[in-house]
């Protein structure tokens, strides 16, 4: 692992207070507002990571990291995210 994919590891806490390590795979601007997707490394295969959507803030130089609680956000985050994916997969293709 490099220095680069090193300063983008992250570590989250979910609900029963697991840590879920994640690397930061991009940030991206979806209806005025900043969302972070990120991959969930605990598994350690990179070939089967699990996608994260979570918003993203930054606050005086410290990142936030939230979940998204309104479904109907989430869901249209999902769609967005899932067509900037399969454009790059395609794009990678070619």
């Amino acid at each position: 692992m490099t220095n680069e994919e090193e300063n983008n590891l992250i570590e989250l806490t979910d609900e029963d207070g697991n840590i879920i390590k994640c690397a930061l795979y991009d940030i991206i601007d979806f209806e005025n507002k900043q969302y972070a997707i990120l991959a969930d490394m605990t598994n350690g295969e990179e070939e089967q990571y699990d996608t994260i959507i979570v918003t993203y803030t930054e606050e005086n130089g410290t990142s936030y990291f939230e979940t998204i609680d309104d479904d109907d956000e989430f869901d249209r985050v999902t769609e967005y995210v899932e067509k900037l994916l399969e454009e790059e997969y395609e794009d990678e293709e070619e």
